[in-house]
């Protein structure tokens, strides 16, 4: 893609293009594209940067994935096309399992998904052959592994549909959701809601477990302090700010 680095719009147009190579190859379910211009459409709104909140939020994310006994982070094709490494960082920093899980599932696309994490440098992938279920979903997204997000207490889910995050809640597990769109049934049935693009969200967790690793009273202190709805709350106000600041 020959579009300079200093283009104003350089990352998202990247992002475009990768997701839309990951269409061409199969990697990529071709709604994956409108639910990548829903979010862009959001991070306007932000204003294309990690807000205040977004970062306590990933700081409430990377103390959670530390204080996990199972922490598992689940992987679907637009992950993989957009930040694969990312993922396989921050799994490998908690440390966390990775685990593929597909809304358009076919054998074809989660071979592409766990070749594209191995790739990135993952060394075990489960979901290739699921044997369990999540209970109260009928679509492919409850086929997961017993010994991945189906045993974890905390799930890390990155581009999630709202069905699978309250399915997963109502197991009783903590789930740790990065959605652009603060007002979707995945942001308000996460237990922690990161209103963050997907490659600045990724690396930010990333630093902040490794700073608070082996910092227990840090990590359970952040923990007790969120407060998902009024992070969301103050998510809201930013972006009512914002546009009222624009619209003087």
């Amino acid at each position: 893609m020959e579009v300079p680095k200093s283009h104003p719009r350089y990352r998202s147009l990247l992002a475009r293009h990768k997701l839309a190579e990951g269409v061409r190859e199969g990697l990529v379910a071709p709604q994956g594209l409108i639910a990548q211009g829903r979010g862009e459409a959001f991070d306007y709104l932000l204003g294309e940067r990690t807000i205040p909140p977004a970062r306590r939020a990933e700081r409430a994310a990377a103390a959670y994935l530390i204080l996990a006994r199972h922490p598992v982070v689940s992987v679907n094709g637009n992950v993989a096309a957009l930040a694969a490494e990312d993922v396989v960082r921050l799994a490998r920093a908690v440390p966390a399992r990775l685990e593929v899980n597909l809304f358009y599932r076919t054998e074809t696309r989660v071979r592409m998904v766990a070749k594209r994490l191995k790739d990135g440098g993952a060394q075990e992938i489960l979901g290739i052959k699921p044997d369990a279920r999540i209970p109260g979903l009928r679509s492919k997204r409850s086929l997961c592994s017993r010994i991945g997000i189906y045993s974890s207490d905390v799930v890390l889910v990155p581009l999630e549909d709202g069905d699978r995050t309250k399915a997963l809640a109502d197991m009783g597990k903590i789930v740790l959701a990065v959605d652009l769109n603060p007002m979707s049934r995945t942001s308000m049935a996460a237990t922690v809601t990161i209103v963050d693009e997907l490659t600045r969200a990724l690396p930010n967790i990333t630093s902040f477990v490794r700073s608070m690793k082996g910092r227990t009273a840090t990590t359970e202190r952040v923990v007790e302090a969120f407060d998902n709805d009024r992070n969301l709350a103050l998510t809201f106000r930013h972006i009512r700010d914002r546009l009222e600041r624009l619209a003087r």
